[in-house]
């Protein structure tokens, strides 16, 4: 049986054509793993209602409209957990690009913003606490099933966990996968796995050997998660790559860019094979950098004038942004639907 009955897909087709926007909530969670709280920002189908807002908006990139505290369509929905990457893209509302469009298609999409990651508060050595991640959407978790505009809206164990980029790695650790200390420590001995990431931390006067791992090895598994889904997972690298066989969950990996200009930090090929049963696809059209929502005009000459070195509104092959967005949410979309099924 489908997710969502006939009247149901109608009433949200009905709601999109009238609001044309998801409703998003912003709320405010405690962290046990964190010395301040958690904020995170929820998508969900919405009746009319709310105040129009622009989330994930800069100078670089294009925002994504939605309606603040708009009433939730009345129905129960699967949950999607979402973990974003670092840097430009290192908030919840960055993702709103992805975001939206899954709550217009009937699930509830919930993202804390991961301390320590982007503007004002972004820390090298924050970031790279990879193993405070995980708990950072468990908690996310805890707080979906215990507040109460949602939890009546959440369909019981009908969960998953979507990550783009760092976020793709958390989304493995809650699979079961577990961080090697020795490798992490290691990471940036060289520039040869990450550069621009290793760059910053040496810049930043961050060394991984010197960072305090003893808890980096810990199980960040969710038991209550029933498929994970990582976009890009990096940097992919730093696993103990004997855990991946013990994952029991469905899991599906995509890459984005062709076999051989995949960053070597997010190439999940290998991984996906040691996962019993992973699903492995590569956007071969795409790059590391389409999972940032689309460019405005002059954000590339913007980012020469920041001395932003990536690429960022570099897409690889010919398609536009745009365009790879929309595979990616079909994609995302059917994955989950695949896999998180329901009977009611």
């Amino acid at each position: 049986m489908a997710i969502l009955a006939g009247p149901v897909l109608l009433a949200l087709a009905q709601q999109a054509a009238a609001a044309d926007a998801a409703g998003v909530r912003r709320i405010e969670i405690p962290s046990t793993a964190r010395d301040r709280p958690l904020n995170v920002t929820v998508w969900y189908p919405a009746s009319v209602g709310g105040e129009a807002v622009m989330l994930g908006e800069s100078p670089f990139f294009v925002g994504t409209s939605a309606m603040l505290d708009a009433p939730v369509l009345e129905h129960r929905y699967p949950l999607v957990l979402l973990s974003h990457g670092a840097g430009l893209a290192g908030s919840a509302e960055a993702m709103s690009w992805i975001a939206a469009p899954l709550a217009k298609r009937g699930f509830v999409v919930a993202a804390p913003t991961h301390p320590g990651n982007i503007g004002l508060h972004r820390s090298a050595a924050e970031t790279m606490k990879l193993w405070l991640r995980p708990a950072d959407v468990s908690q996310t978790l805890d707080a979906m099933e215990k507040t109460s505009f949602f939890k009546e809206h959440i369909e019981p164990g009908e969960v998953g966990v979507l990550g783009l980029s760092m976020g793709g790695s958390t989304a493995l650790a809650l699979a079961g996968a577990r961080f090697d200390p020795q490798r992490l420590a290691a990471y940036c001995d060289t520039d040869a796995l990450n550069p621009s990431l290793c760059g910053w931390l040496r810049q930043s006067g961050v060394d991984l050997r010197a960072m305090d791992m003893k808890e980096a090895d810990r199980d960040n598994r969710d038991a209550r998660i029933r498929f994970a889904m990582a976009i890009d997972p990096a940097p992919v690298d730093v696993f103990d790559s004997r855990t991946f066989s013990q994952i029991e969950i469905p899991v599906e990996i995509v890459n984005l860019g062709r076999t051989g200009e995949i960053p070597v930090s997010a190439q999940a090929a290998d991984v996906a094979k040691a996962i019993p049963g992973a699903r492995y696809i590569e956007i071969k059209d795409a790059s590391h950098f389409s999972m940032f929502a689309e460019c405005k005009p002059g954000a590339m000459e913007l980012a020469e004038t920041e001395k932003i070195e990536e690429p960022i509104c570099s897409d690889g092959y010919g398609q536009s942004r745009r365009a790879i967005h929309a595979q990616l949410i079909d994609l995302v979309a059917r994955a989950f639907r695949r896999t998180l099924r329901s009977d009611h």
